[in-house]
């Protein structure tokens, strides 16, 4: 089966919504290329702008479009977005809740021989925090697809994590993303894997070696996240393992934990993900094999 990188589908969904919605402008940080927005210029140069190498005006000028009535479409790495950026997302488009959809690509340390300076593993964490931001991490291209056409419906600022490596599909053609519910990708027992991302990919395969079958559950959008799913898994399963290409701190793993002490659930957890550390230039299979978040540590963290 093909991979194909979720930034793909982002420049497939700008294509089509370029089309559709004559709202919709996209602004780039001189990474046209490689976060696929260039495909919004392809239909119509007057609607999309590259803003060079200076991310918190180009998200000051996406609040500005938005204000206008726009709805702006911001892309560059997760790094530089919420990094460089935050102040402005927080201030101009958080604040007054505009119509801002941040689509960030390279994200996690799948970014690979880039280094930890561009392996952002903080992005989810920080716009979690912004008040009344969505953020959703997509598995594959037409989960991301779906998601990037689906946010220009959606009231508000948004927040869609994008990945520059190809990756298996998961989803099928009868696939229909819902903004903050869970997919239960295969029925199990006892342990429970609730992944987001590329790392849906990585719980399917983990499945596959473990001898009791788990459940396995696809979350899309961690904020807001499916607080009756998570509940409901907590009930009848024994273990929840949580599987996410970013820290352990203030990502899914964290999600999954606050929904599960407000609820007074007694299920154990266990997070697989970045354990609050940098990452390094390396190819993304030994990375995951070395920061244990491949399907080799997913089926530990299952078992010890």
């Amino acid at each position: 089966m093909a991979k194909v990188a979720t930034r793909v589908a982002y420049g497939d969904a700008l294509k089509e919504l370029m089309v559709e919605n004559k709202n919709v402008v996209v602004l780039d940080a001189d990474l046209a290329g490689s976060t696929k927005s260039g495909e919004a210029k392809k239909v119509d140069p007057a609607r999309h702008f590259d803003m060079g190498i200076a991310e918190g005006n180009m998200m000051s000028v996406a609040a500005g479009l938005a204000a206008s009535g726009k709805i702006a479409y911001a892309s560059t790495f997760a790094m530089f977005a919420t990094g460089r950026g935050f102040e402005q997302i927080r201030n101009s488009i958080g604040y007054p809740q505009l119509n801002v959809k941040i689509c960030a690509s390279h994200a996690g340390i799948s970014v690979g021989e880039d280094g930890a300076s561009h392996q952002c593993i903080e992005d989810v964490s920080l716009m979690r925090g912004i008040p009344g931001m969505k953020v959703i991490v997509p598995c594959d291209y037409n989960e991301a697809k779906q998601a990037c056409k689906a946010v220009a419906e959606i009231d508000g600022p948004c927040y869609v994590r994008l990945g520059r490596s190809g990756v298996e599909s998961v989803n099928g053609d009868d696939y229909k993303f819902e903004l903050g519910k869970g997919v239960v990708l295969q029925k199990g027992e006892k342990v429970a894997l609730v992944a987001t991302g590329l790392m849906v990919q990585e719980a399917l395969e983990a499945a596959k070696k473990m001898e009791t079958a788990p459940t396995v559950v696809n979350i899309h959008t961690i904020k807001p996240i499916d607080k009756e799913l998570i509940v409901e898994l907590a009930k009848t399963h024994d273990k929840i393992v949580t599987c996410e290409e970013h820290s352990i701190i203030g990502g899914l793993g964290s999600a999954v934990a606050e929904v599960l002490a407000e609820a007074g659930t007694a299920c154990k957890l266990v997070r697989v993900g970045v354990q609050d550390v940098f990452g390094e230039s390396g190819k993304p299979a030994q990375l995951f094999a070395k920061y244990k978040i491949d399907a080799d540590a997913i089926v530990e963290a299952c078992t010890k």
